[in-house]
This record gives C-alpha cells, structure tokens and sequence, in this order.
C-alpha cells in the first residue's frame, strides 16, 4: 500500500472528518503520548525518509510526522484485543496533524507565547507525574532514545493549542442566570452541590452479633473511649490508644451525604468540624466517626473593611522622604484629622482615593501579602504604622471585620463550571471542524 493511498478521502477539507467514540478515545490518546513514560520509548532508532504529505495553509505535515505518531499510538494499542486498523488510525493521525498544524499557526499570528518558566514547571509536572525528578526524567528520554529537546517543543506546542483553544472557545460559551437557577433545582444540580464531608470512622467489631457477652464488651469499650473524646483528649489518640485487634481505623476520604454508609448520612449533617458522634450499633458491631472537615454548607469567608493612603517614592521624593511625609500624615490621623480627608488630598492609590481611600469588604488573598499581614494585624479603628509594599508606602485604617455566609455563592459558582464544562467540549468540537473547513489542505 502507498502512502498516498492513505489520503485519498482527504483531498479538500471534509464535514466531520472524524467520529464516534473511536476519534474521542484516539484524541485522548494522541494528546497523551508525549505525557507518560510508557509513550517516550516509541520512536524507532532509524529516521524516516522525509517528504512533504500535506501542505496546511502556510505549513507543512512531513511523512515523519505521520510514522512517528502513528508508532506512538499503535505501541499504546498493542494490547487492545479490538483495535482500529492501521488505516483508520493513520487517518485519524492525519486529521489530528492537520488540526495541530492550523492551530499553532493561529498562535503565532495571535503573538501568543509560552515563557520558559511555564514551559520548566509544566516539565516538572509531567516528571513528577511519573515518580521521577527532573533529572531522572531526562535520563529515562536518553535511555528510549528520545530528545529532551524534543520533548520539550511538544508540551510548549501543546500548551500553545491549549491556550488557542482556551481563548477561542471560551468566548463562544455564555451561562446565563436563569440557566444556572434552573440547573440548581434539578435533580442532577442538588446531587452536584450537595455537602461534602470528611469522617474518620472506627469499626469495634463484634465476630458474633448475637452474642451479648461480645456486645456489651464492644459498647461498655465504645462508651469508655467515647467518654474519654467529650472529656477533651483528640479522638486519633483515643482510638490509638486501643487494642489494634478490637478497633478498625480508617479515613472516609471526602463524600457527598449521599455516598456515606446509610448508617451515617443522618448524622453527618449535625456534626460540627472536630466534632465526634456518639456510638452507632450496626450489625457489625459498635461505630464512631468524627467530622474532619466538612464543605458546601455554611461556608463563611472572613472579611475586612479597611481604607488606606499610599504615597510613592519617585525621582523627586526618594524613599526616605516618601516614608517621612506618610508618618507625618499619620500623626496628623492620630491628632483628629479626618482620614477620609486627607486620602483625597493625598492617596496616590487612584483606585481608592476618590472614595477617601476605602477598599470595601475584601477577603484573603485579594490584597498582597504586605498589605494582608499589617492589615490582619491591626486592631478595629485602629491606624497602622507606616509600611512598605511593592506599590509604595502605606497606612491603613481597619473599620470593621465580619463572617460572611457564602455558601449560595460557591453553589452558583460549581453549577456554573460545571455547565461551562458541559458546553465547552461541544463548542471545542464545533469550533475545530469550523477551522478544519476553513483551512487549506492541499495532499501531496
């Protein structure tokens, strides 16, 4: 069979060149290849021959790119029992490099670029991913004759049709309100928000159930450790402290109510984080759980209200100058003057200073951490010493902190990602078979 064979059906862009559930898989497994060890060693010791098989606008597809990818995938399927055959896979293959081709063209014209440091930490990942440091990873590419240089042009080509796709498809995806409130009412929606919880859960055994001897020997020790946790000693050391053979210990893991033992799902929801149940009897024998942690319900955030004046050092007021005149303002506070005041004549924050340099309520993590560290240590209508940030000098005022109830928020927000999510492999789908037909591909 001749190359050229291969291409006949693919002389001019198709609509759906690719189907099903096969081309799914095949795509998973194609993005894949360059990601796990068991790929690296795919590439035969001796190099291809290479001509042109396809020009892709302003770009080529090389008959090396064809075989190598293709022996990547066929080493993946060896042990499939049912596999495409070798046609259907360079086909696929094929459309894949086409695909590839089109949209690291769209990158380059769009400027797009993947630094150096996110190239270095998206490599660490994949060494990590594989159990092996950095060095132990370039070692094994070595070993199966593959190029670290090489390797590293993939994921940077990678990340950049990531980016591509990211950028293109996330704005043809719009969530509306109503469709997140109608999808939180749904079945579907109130098992994904549900309340997740984590216990750790121990298991006092009784081999015969319909023994009273073991039975009040397991709950007369259940009840003594259980004592022993409500009088204040930590439930991992109290359930340490029994006969390993009489006690089982384990961490649930996070689970939705839903997912718990039955025997559980009642009383999970009553618990408070630390808190321990008390001893449940099973058929098992006697049980106790303690909430490790819990999400998804009555998920407060702490929050600040501040305000602040910033001043700026520059060629006409060095450093020192700029932390004298913000002291001097400060003692000004201190004497009565009013804050308000003085951040509109003198906050060079133009955010803030118009509304007399307050920030509103913020959460942490949304101010730098200069700011995060004076401001969580300053007292309520209290005014901070001067102090430094990577913007400039500061002085801040704390005008009240509060607990705010955000549970309704994260629920909006999972519903939200997980339509977002539900869209977007469709509209990727769309989106790619749009610039396939778009594109010129001329088989060589």
């Amino acid at each position: 069979m001749n190359n050229r064979s291969i291409y006949t059906n693919y002389s001019k862009p198709q609509h759906n060149p690719v189907h099903g559930t096969f081309h799914k898989c095949l795509t998973r497994l194609l993005a894949s290849c360059f990601f796990t060890l068991v790929s690296l060693s795919v590439h035969s010791a001796s190099t291809p021959i290479d001509n042109v098989i396809a020009i892709v606008d302003e770009d080529v597809i090389l008959l090396s790119e064809l075989q190598q990818r293709t022996q990547m995938v066929l080493r993946n399927l060896r042990d499939e029992a049912q596999k495409p055959s070798d046609e259907q896979i360079q086909q696929e293959i094929f459309n894949q490099l086409v695909l590839e081709s089109i949209q690291l063209q769209m990158a380059y014209r769009a400027g797009a670029r993947i630094t150096d440091a996110e190239l270095n930490s998206a490599i660490a990942e994949i060494a990590r991913s594989n159990g092996l440091s950095l060095n132990q990873f370039q070692q094994a590419l070595q070993q199966d004759g593959m190029s670290y240089t090489g390797l590293r042009e993939q994921v940077r080509n990678d990340m950049l049709i990531k980016r591509v796709q990211q950028g293109m498809v996330n704005r043809r995806i719009q969530i509306s309100d109503e469709e997140i409130q109608s999808f939180l009412i749904s079945e579907a929606g109130k098992k994904l928000i549900q309340p997740e919880y984590r216990l750790a859960h121990a298991l006092f055994a009784v081999e015969d159930i319909e023994s009273s001897t073991q039975m009040n020997r397991a709950e007369q020790l259940v009840n003594t450790l259980y004592q022993r946790i409500q009088a204040g000693e930590s439930f991992e050391q109290v359930i340490q402290s029994a006969d390993r053979q009489q006690v089982k210990l384990n961490d649930l893991g996070w689970r939705k109510g839903s997912d718990l033992p039955s025997i559980f799902t009642d009383v999970a929801p009553t618990l408070e984080k630390r808190e321990t149940a008390k001893p449940i009897q099973s058929a098992s024998g006697y049980h106790l759980i303690m909430m490790i942690d819990k999400r998804g319900d009555n998920e407060t955030i702490a929050q600040t209200k501040a305000r602040h004046i910033l001043l700026k050092s520059s060629a006409i007021r060095d450093e020192t100058a700029t932390m004298d005149e913000i002291n001097a303002i400060r003692d000004r506070i201190l004497a009565g003057e009013d804050f308000t005041t003085l951040a509109r004549e003198f906050s060079e924050d133009i955010g803030s200073a118009v509304e007399g340099g307050d920030l509103g309520w913020t959460t942490p993590g949304q101010l730098v951490e200069a700011f995060q560290n004076i401001m969580d240590n300053t007292d309520i209508n209290e005014v901070s010493p001067a102090f430094r940030s990577q913007f400039g000098w500061h002085i801040l005022q704390v005008l009240d902190r509060r607990e705010k109830d955000v549970t309704e928020d994260l629920q909006k927000n999972i519903a939200k990602n997980y339509l977002f999510q539900r869209k977007y492999d469709d509209e990727l789908d769309a989106w790619l078979q749009k610039i396939r037909d778009e594109a010129y591909v001329d088989i060589k």
